[in-house]
């Protein structure tokens, strides 16, 4: 497929080819649900915690004696059936992440971008140079291309002064092209693209 390439004040600047099993399949939200959860599951702290019986404050006494009083037997009042004492199996300091297949994770971002496609929500610049590092001015090019929660992806290294300039619009987030996700770019309303960045994500993908 071919797609227009623009400038960041919305002028033409060519076009660039495309490949179809990259940005033009049918989006499957199976897959793209598997890799959104591997992704979020990485990110997840696991730093929940509770006290268990061996944890909590207190004595290990036996409370009463074992026969004669009528009560159900107790060993310790720090067991997880009395007031103040530690949780049943409760949650633990762990890791939530687990592995996905590598094939599965290329296939979620062709998805991805797809999916964007489809939409009509992919724009394709042919650099993120800017003459004037101002937000003011970066706001206004956005209004232009008609971005309202852009994801923009740049090169292998970012243009510092584009970064600093779109850095302070809300609902903004500039990545290298190694730092392309599925979470983000479907978290996004609309996917920016470099000319560079677009074939280097079709050859990482092909």
């Amino acid at each position: 497929m071919k797609l227009n390439v623009v400038t960041l004040e919305n002028k033409a600047a060519g076009e660039v080819e495309l490949a179809d099993a990259i940005f033009g399949l049918t989006p499957r939200k199976d897959i793209l649900q598997r890799v959104v959860e591997w992704q979020r599951s990485k990110r997840r702290a696991g730093t929940h915690k509770t006290k268990d019986r061996s944890e909590v404050s207190g004595t290990g006494k036996k409370p009463f004696k074992q026969k004669g009083t009528g009560n159900a037997r107790q060993g310790t009042l720090r067991a997880p059936q009395h007031e103040g004492g530690g949780r049943a199996h409760g949650p633990v300091v762990r890791s939530h992440a687990y592995d996905l297949p590598k094939k599965v994770r290329k296939l979620g971002m062709r998805h991805a971008l797809s999916a964007k496609q489809a939409e009509g929500k992919l724009i394709v610049v042919d650099s993120l140079a800017v003459k004037a590092a101002k937000t003011k001015n970066m706001a206004a090019n956005f209004k232009k291309l008609g971005l309202t929660k852009p994801l923009i992806i740049g090169g292998e290294k970012l243009e510092e002064g584009f970064a600093k300039a779109a850095r302070n619009l809300v609902g903004v987030d500039v990545l290298p092209m190694q730092g392309a996700n599925v979470y983000d770019i479907l978290r996004h309303k609309e996917l920016v693209l470099t000319k560079e960045a677009a074939l280097a994500l079709q050859a990482r993908l092909a």
